[in-house]
């Protein structure tokens, strides 16, 4: 199945690094957390990629279009006048990766608006650029597979940072507790399955999927979430940057798969 990933956010709560490229294309671990997010894909077999671009897609453009040299040992023979490029050894991921320019300001339902003719009539998967999660992608799929509604997303509960009080009529606090994670609700982590049918919800580039297109898929009963228990966590500052970046400097990343076998994938394309 094909992946389609929104790459265009702006990143003002982390523009220390996006001023200067996208969001998705910050690195973690000296690649893009895009690239984390595509490998988690890739671990359960899927290797399709759509990108939504945006802001500065000229930037993730250029970072796949080099990708290849940089991952590779090469020979520059400047011989007899010429430029040869000569490739010994690559180690390159067997991905297929189309960038699309969704352009400038267009919203998220506008974005994957303007792939349909990439996806095709076929369901496909579809998550924020900027969020690592450890979600089993499979499980996921047979989740939605076997309910039969148009839209899946992936629903996560985090744990909330202030304390609890429980406070009396005379504004006496009773007790006092940390907050836990049953205390918040569940948010929507990305991570979606959706059907082509999809496309029928979004107009056009001033369409925010978070509002009109989920919110009529609830009132037709035709969204369900897959309750993920494990790790998600999105990159909105330098803070959560400077956390994912200490997971993956000590080995305890939980997106982190791919040094691992892959897994059979019934559903590998």
């Amino acid at each position: 199945m094909k992946v389609v990933l929104l790459a265009s956010g702006f990143g003002s709560r982390i523009s220390e690094e996006s001023q200067f490229k996208p969001k998705p294309m910050i690195e973690i671990g000296g690649m893009p957390i895009l690239w984390h997010i595509m490998k988690e894909y890739a671990f359960y077999g899927h290797t399709e990629f759509i990108i939504c671009a945006g802001y500065k897609q000229e930037y993730i453009k250029e970072w796949f279009a080099n990708y290849f040299l940089y991952n590779s040992d090469v020979s520059f023979d400047f011989r007899n006048g010429k430029n040869e490029l000569i490739v010994h050894h690559s180690n390159l991921e067997p991905w297929q990766v189309t960038v699309v320019d969704t352009g400038y300001n267009t919203m998220t339902g506008g974005r994957i608006r303007r792939i349909q003719e990439y996806v095709g009539n076929e369901p496909f998967f579809m998550t924020y650029g900027d969020g690592v999660c450890d979600v089993d992608i499979n499980k996921l799929l047979e989740f939605h597979l076997s309910h039969g509604k148009t839209a899946t997303l992936t629903a996560v509960k985090l744990a909330q940072e202030k304390g609890v009080l429980d406070i009396g009529g005379d504004q006496a606090v009773k007790a006092f507790r940390e907050k836990s994670i049953n205390d918040g609700a569940p948010i929507n982590a990305g991570y979606m399955v959706l059907e082509s049918k999809i496309f029928n919800y979004l107009t056009d580039d001033t369409c925010v999927f978070e509002r009109e297109p989920l919110s009529k898929l609830v009132e037709e009963g035709q969204l369900m979430s897959y309750i993920h228990t494990g790790f998600w966590q999105c990159m909105d500052n330098i803070r959560e940057k400077t956390m994912l970046e200490k997971l993956l400097a000590i080995d305890a990343a939980p997106w982190k798969k791919w040094d691992r076998a892959i897994p059979n994938n019934p559903y590998k394309d």
